[in-house]
């Protein structure tokens, strides 16, 4: 007993010491080079059926945002980016607010200064089918306004651009933006 005790104390002291070295190596690597493009596959809060893929593609002069979901009711849905890519709640809240790593009020994506995962609108056809598509100057991959790890949101309501966070109603689906390793040839 004696023994497995001590084993375990020196296991732990000697992983504990190659720790620190373990966590600046993987600090250093996630530093390496910035990712291309990200994915979230959209999946329905409690009691929707919305469902969809974004995709987010470095381009010059920002992000290239494109969505297909499918699911909606005609007319137009907040999409917005939210502050944590925790989806394990039934109702999408445990995402948080929206992503605003700069201290900035909520605002329409042509407006300036808005949160950083302020997407605006998508907008459903007849049919419950929204596709998006535009160039975001203000979204990253890397550094303070990165989205990866995030999750994003539509809701149930147009974003109207007021405050504070576009009076969108329920969040009706969900997904957590990563890297999508395919595109960056890995």
């Amino acid at each position: 007993m004696k023994r497995s005790r001590l084993a375990t104390l020196a296991l732990v002291a000697a992983a504990s010491g190659s720790g620190c070295g373990a966590a600046v190596d993987h600090a250093a690597q996630a530093e390496g080079p910035a990712a291309t493009r990200a994915i979230a596959g959209m999946q329905p809060t409690e009691g929707n059926r919305v469902r969809g893929i974004v995709t987010f593609t470095r381009v010059p002069g920002g992000v290239r945002v494109e969505a297909d979901i499918t699911g909606l009711t005609p007319g137009k849905h907040g999409f917005h980016v939210h502050q944590w890519g925790d989806v394990s709640g039934f109702d999408g809240k445990s995402a948080g607010g929206h992503f605003d790593p700069l201290g900035t009020e909520h605002a329409l994506p042509a407006e300036e200064p808005r949160h950083v995962g302020d997407l605006g609108n998508l907008e459903a056809d007849a049919s419950g089918v929204a596709r998006y598509e535009r160039i975001d100057s203000q979204l990253a991959l890397s550094g303070t306004n990165s989205i990866v790890g995030r999750a994003l949101i539509v809701h149930a309501l147009e974003d109207d651009g007021g405050q504070p966070s576009g009076n969108a109603g329920a969040r009706v689906a969900m997904g957590v933006i990563g890297i999508d390793d395919a595109a960056d040839g890995r």
